[in-house]
C-alpha cells in the first residue's frame, strides 16, 4: 500500500497502458472509502473498465489528473486480467462500479454515513433515490442533482461546492460517464470535503433505465458485448475503437514486461575480478508499482 494521508493507506497502484490501477478489492475499497467519509477527508475513487483505461492512456490532461486519485480500480474484467498477468497480484475479482455503489449504500446505511448523488437526468435520479431507499431502508440521501449538459460557469461551480458540503454528505456518487466524471472529480477533490466515487453508468441500472448484463456475461469479460447489443448506434465505434487499443497495447507491454525479464535472467551474477573496473553500472529495474 502507499500512504497518501496521516490514516488512510490507498493500495498500491500498477502501469497498465500507462494508467496506475490499484490492486484492490470489493472489502478494501468499501473500507478505505467509508473511512474517507466518516473522517471528511477528501478523496477520489475511479473505476477503470477497458474504455477508461484507453481513454485516459490517449488523453494526457486526463491521465495527469487520473494518476493523483486515490483509487483507480480495475471495473471490468479485462483490467483485472491484465493486473494478474503483468503483475501477479492475483486479484479475485473485479471491482465494478454498480455491485460497489450498493456495497457502499449498504454500509453507509449501517454506519450513519449519508451520500449525494451528482449526475444523469431528473427522471434517472427520481427512480434511483426510490429503488436505493427501499433496498437500504436506513440510507440517508443528503442531495441530488442533475447538471446541466455543459459546463457549468465559475458561479454554478462554486453553488455545487456549496450544495454538497452543507449537505454533510460522506460519499458523493457521480455517474457522468468517463472522462467527464473524472474531470469533475480531479476539478473538486480540494474543495468538496468527501469522499468521491465516480461510477459510470451505476446511476441508470439501479434507477431500471438500462439493463445490466447477466452475471455469466460479466464473469468471461462481454459486458461490453451485452451493452453493445443493447444500444449499438451509440457503442459500436467506442467498443471497436477501445477494444482493439486495449489488446495491441496490452500485448505490446506483455512482451516489453516478458523480454525484459530475460535480459535479467541472462545477466552474469558475478564478474571476474580484473574486469570489476570496466564492468558497466547495471540499471536499476523500472518500478512496477505506481505510488500516489
Amino acid at each position: 500500500m502507499t500512504t497518501t494521508d496521516a490514516t488512510i493507506e490507498w493500495p498500491a497502484k500498477y502501469d497498465v497502458l500507462g494508467v496506475g490501477v490499484s490492486a484492490t478489492t470489493y472489502e478494501q475499497a468499501t473500507d478505505l472509502i467509508v473511512q474517507s467519509a466518516k473522517t471528511q477527508q477528501s478523496s477520489v475513487t475511479s473505476l477503470h473498465a477497458v474504455h477508461a483505461i484507453v481513454t485516459t492512456c490517449l488523453e494526457p490532461d486526463l491521465k495527469r489528473e487520473v494518476s493523483n486519485f486515490d483509487i483507480v480500480a480495475p471495473d471490468g474484467q479485462p483490467v483485472r486480467w491484465a493486473l494478474n498477468l503483468l503483475y501477479g497480484v492475483d486479484l479475485p475479482d473485479r471491482v465494478y462500479g454498480p455491485e460497489l455503489t450498493l456495497r457502499l449504500c449498504e454500509r453507509a446505511s449501517r454506519e450513519g454515513v449519508s451520500i449525494y448523488l451528482y449526475g444523469s437526468t431528473p427522471d434517472v435520479l427520481e427512480e434511483l433515490e426510490t429503488n436505493l431507499c427501499n433496498r437500504y431502508p436506513g440510507l440517508r440521501i443528503a442531495g441530488s442533482e442533475s447538471p446541466p449538459f455543459r459546463a457549468l460557469t465559475a458561479e454554478e461551480s462554486e453553488e455545487v461546492v456549496q450544495r454538497i458540503n452543507n449537505s454533510g454528505a460522506g460519499i458523493v456518487f457521480v455517474g457522468l460517464g468517463c472522462p467527464k466524471q473524472d474531470y469533475f472529480a480531479a476539478r473538486y477533490r480540494d474543495r468538496i470535503h468527501a469522499a468521491l466515487v465516480c461510477v459510470g453508468a451505476a446511476f441508470d441500472f439501479h434507477a431500471g433505465t438500462k439493463r445490466i448484463a447477466p452475471s455469466w456475461m460479466q464473469n468471461r469479460g462481454l459486458e461490453w458485448l451485452f451493452r453493445l447489443c443493447e444500444e449499438p448506434k451509440r457503442l459500436w465505434r467506442r467498443y471497436l475503437f477501445t477494444n482493439s487499443i486495449f489488446v495491441q497495447r496490452l500485448f505490446r507491454q506483455w512482451l516489453y514486461k516478458k523480454r525484459q525479464r530475460l535480459d535479467d535472467a541472462t545477466e552474469p551474477t558475478h564478474l571476474p575480478m580484473d574486469n570489476i573496473a570496466e564492468a558497466p553500472v547495471a540499471k536499476p529495474e523500472p518500478a512496477t508499482a505506481m505510488a500516489d
